[in-house]
Order: C-alpha cells, then structure tokens, then sequence
C-alpha cells in the first residue's frame, strides 16, 4: 500500500469519507495541477520565441481551451465508474441550477452564437446599444471593448475597457464598422461664403485630399473587398473616389469632403486635411466663411 492510499485511509477513519472518492480527488487535483503546470511552460517558451501580443493572445487562448478539453476528457476517465451515481443527484438539482444561473448559460449559448455566426470577430470596431469601441477579448460569457469617444471627438481610445455580457447581441442590434470591409465613409464640412470663388475652391479641396496618400490609395483597395463582400451581401457603390458635394445654409456656402478611410486612421485623416485647408487659406487659395 503507498502513501497516498494510506493517507485516504486514514482521512476515512476521520471524515467517515470513502477512502477511494479522497483517492481519485487527489489524483484528479494531480492531474489539473500537471496540466496547467505544461500548459505555462509551453507559454514560457512560445513567448521567448514570438514578440507579437495578437499571436501571444491567440496562443493563450488556444492553450486555455486544448488543457480545459484535456482536463475534462481525464476527469471523465478517472471519475467514469462513478458517473451513473451521480445522475439522479444531477437530475434533482439541475433545475435549480437552470434557475439559478440562466443569466450565465444565455451568456454562455450567446458566446457560441457569436463566434459561429461571426457578427464580429476580435480586433473589430463595433457599436452596441450605447457602447463603442474596439473588440479586444471575447470569452465564454462575455466580450471586452476598448472604449472610444464619439465622433466629436474623433473616435479616439479612452483607454477604459469596458466588459460586455454576450447576451447584449439578442438585444441590441450590432454595428461592425469592419465586417465587410475596412473602411467607412468620412465627411468634413468647410463653410465658405456664398461670393466666394466656388469652382476655384472645390478645386483646391480635391487636390487637398488627392494629396493625401492614404487616401489617395483606399479606392483601388475598396473595389477589391466590395467585390470580395458581394458573395455575401447585396453591396454596390456607384463611386469610390473622394467628392464634393454642395450646399447653400442661410448666409453661406457648406462643402462637404466626402472620402474613404479606415475608422481606426480617421482622426489622424482628419487633422492632416484641415491642415492643408488651413495653409491654402493663409496662401490666399480659399475662402473660408467668418460668422459675423
């Protein structure tokens, strides 16, 4: 007889506890222990060998989920003997227990839709109910953002991180900024006067966002994913390249910049045209309208 045995023994003579459910605890806590104990040294060493925190995030993840499966396959192997005892105890208090954790088993099923449906995926900039930011980890029940301000402000990370239920998706209808392409839609309004120069103006604001060079290349980037998104949605786009689009409000003129960009390049986009539009005005080029 070796140790352990003894000591389950030993433990029964006390706790009245059949020695051999202490024994096959002990061996499932050994066995738990071992697992993650390689699970860490394997991390140890993926991390020595790769610096980029995307692939350190999915290794995590994938190790989490391949020792969780290990884990359980060698419970139910230790433990099969003694499952059919357990099915009317389990069937007794499985009610209760719907009951009692229903918020988390909608959670839970709500984690699987997600990931088999794809409404996003990790990395993507989503909005739901009042919530908006960029999708930074989704685990079983629920799902963090990387929270971002409103477009007063730019969209710009508050750096707060904020943890959503999964079940939000069932109630609130989900914007992904990224699910079929890269890049939305951006306007900027430049007020002029109503005397001022309108063909000289319009033509010095498409050289201004031409000159753009990352702009200047989403176009022919975008033909490709919409033709790549046509498989699965019903999308078409009569025009790619950046516009100008007119309108007279009371006692000026407003132009709106419409262009292409990516959501998460938008505020940098933003500041290097007014920029340009700023130098062009002091240059004399344009006219920009003064509020009296």
């Amino acid at each position: 007889m070796n140790i352990l045995e003894r000591f389950c023994n030993a433990f029964e003579d006390i706790t009245t506890i059949k020695g051999r459910y202490i024994y096959l605890t002990m061996i499932s806590i050994l066995i738990i222990l071992i697992v993650q104990i390689i699970r860490r040294i394997l991390l140890k060493i993926f991390y020595k060998k790769h610096s980029n925190s995307k692939e350190k995030y999915m290794y995590n993840k994938k190790g989490s989920a391949i020792s969780t499966g290990l884990i359980i396959v060698f419970l139910f192997l230790i433990w099969e003997d003694y499952l059919k005892d357990f099915m009317t105890f389990i069937t007794f208090i499985s009610t209760a227990i719907t009951l009692s954790l229903k918020d988390f088993i909608f959670n839970f099923f709500s984690g699987i839709y997600i990931r088999t449906s794809k409404i996003f995926s990790l990395e993507d900039r989503i909005e739901i109910d009042d919530l908006k930011g960029d999708v930074v980890n989704i685990n079983k029940t629920g799902f963090d953002l990387l929270e971002i301000d409103d477009r007063v402000y730019g969209e710009q990370s508050t750096g707060r991180i904020v943890h959503v239920p999964n079940s939000i998706v069932f109630t609130y209808p989900v914007k992904n900024y990224v699910r079929a392409f890269k890049y939305i839609w951006d306007e900027i309004n430049v007020k002029i006067p109503l005397d001022a120069n309108i063909y000289k103006t319009k033509k010095e604001l498409y050289k201004i966002i031409n000159k753009n060079s990352t702009v200047r290349k989403i176009p022919d980037k975008m033909i490709d994913e919409v033709n790549h998104a046509c498989s699965d949605y019903r999308i078409y786009f009569n025009n790619l390249s950046p516009i100008i689009y007119i309108e007279i409000v009371d006692n000026h003129i407003e132009l709106y910049l419409r262009f292409l960009v990516h959501p998460k390049k938008k505020r940098n986009i933003e500041n290097s045209i007014w920029l340009d539009i700023l130098n062009c005005y002091k240059e004399g080029k344009i006219e920009l309208y003064k509020k009296e």
